[in-house]
């Protein structure tokens, strides 16, 4: 099995600066590494883990249509330590309801690519003033279980002070914050056998508590942060990363969320 990084990251990488570097210098050296690494960053994160062992329903498409964008978005704590903005999903929604998520929602025709997907949902569903992000690149998409194929964009907020959410209550009922580190760790991990699309596939699961609230991370957004935090910090997770489905996205869904 090819480790999930090699492409990425050669070994000629020179590591990135410590936590204690400064954002910006953080968010310079990270485009640097990326831009140099890849090319193309639009195959940053490319699947490496056991993409054949998920069979195929249909031939996938030699270009995925982009139907969704999140917004993976991180800021750095007084240690220098990243972490990552999550929200949960309010309640009275027919989809998703109550679930941990990242920002985000299908793309509109006013869109001109996926991170003005991204950067527009997060500013409608917790008031993030898409001046305050810089994004450092775009992850390849991800199949949602209804169909859809959602890109991840990475994200960073120099200023953690300088957001003041704001939620959208038919949308949002909370947000919270989690290390970004521990999406590639086993300590708070599960998994689980879940049928997706007509296959058993594995879902993992991540268990995290902030405030006295209890969250769990699974899924789709789970997969899509440990894919970016392998990104962010430059490094493998400690468990072998999970495979993605592969499958021609299902035409004519009317869900507005990945």
């Amino acid at each position: 099995m090819r480790p999930l990084l090699t492409r990425l990251f050669t070994s000629t990488h020179i590591a990135m600066a410590s936590f204690s570097s400064s954002p910006s210098r953080r968010l310079a050296h990270l485009r640097r590494h990326l831009a140099s690494s890849s090319g193309d960053l639009s195959s940053v994160g490319a699947p490496a883990a056991a993409a054949d062992a998920v069979p195929a329903k249909s031939p996938r498409p030699a270009a995925s249509k982009v139907h969704a964008a999140v917004l993976v978005c991180f800021f750095e704590d007084p240690s220098g330590a990243p972490r990552i903005l999550l929200t949960k999903r309010a309640s009275s929604l027919n989809s998703h309801s109550g679930e941990v998520s990242l920002p985000g929602g299908k793309v509109d025709e006013g869109d001109a690519d996926a991170k003005a997907t991204a950067l527009r949902e997060a500013k409608e569903e917790i008031g993030l003033d898409p001046a305050l992000v810089s994004v450092v690149t775009v992850l390849e998409p991800f199949l949602s279980k209804n169909g859809l194929n959602v890109v991840p964009v990475i994200g960073m907020v120099s200023d953690r002070a300088l957001f003041k959410p704001v939620l959208n209550k038919a949308e949002v009922e909370d947000i919270f914050d989690a290390p970004l580190e521990m999406f590639l760790k086993d300590d708070h991990r599960r998994t689980k056998q879940m049928n997706w699309m007509g296959i058993d596939i594995p879902v993992q699961f991540f268990d995290y508590e902030a405030d006295g609230k209890k969250f769990v991370i699974w899924g789709l957004t789970a997969h899509i942060l440990t894919r970016a935090a392998a990104v962010v910090l430059q490094r493998q997770p400690s468990f072998v990363e999970l495979p993605r489905p592969k499958s021609t996205p299902i035409a004519g869904t009317d869900e507005t969320k990945p």
